[in-house]
């Protein structure tokens, strides 16, 4: 757990993290792409199909669905493995690095329970 937090503090903070995700503008992840999308951004080492269905305990048909929706936003691409090509490896990409740079200021802000001032502001905005 981190420092100084409950779990129901955690749980608002991924709740208020996913809610601005949400609205705003860009990739709308699932939890799975999101899982896949954090493993490869935040572990230095190269990834495979096989590799993160390994390490997230899930069929490689399932990583090779996420992948493909990444792919589509841009946020990973894939590359035949120079040293056996019936390997495919997943790289990084500008815009996944982009992503992941909001991803950290979305939680930051969430953490911080700005982003619950913002929601609060806007439904009362809302409501006239």
């Amino acid at each position: 757990m981190v420092a100084g937090q409950s779990s129901d503090q955690l749980i608002g903070v991924l709740r208020d993290t996913i809610v601005a995700l949400v609205r705003r503008d860009g990739p709308d992840l699932s939890a799975r792409q999101l899982g896949v999308f954090l493993t490869c951004y935040l572990t230095d080492k190269a990834h495979t199909v096989r590799g993160l269905a390994a390490d997230l305990e899930v069929s490689k048909p399932a990583i090779t669905r996420a992948l493909d929706r990444l792919t589509e936003f841009e946020l990973v691409r894939r590359k035949l493995d120079p040293a056996d090509r019936r390997s495919v490896l997943v790289q990084k990409t500008l815009k996944g690095s982009a992503f992941l740079r909001d991803l950290r200021v979305v939680m930051n802000e969430a953490a911080n329970g700005k982003a619950a001032g913002h929601e609060a502001a806007t439904r009362r905005a809302a409501a006239g």
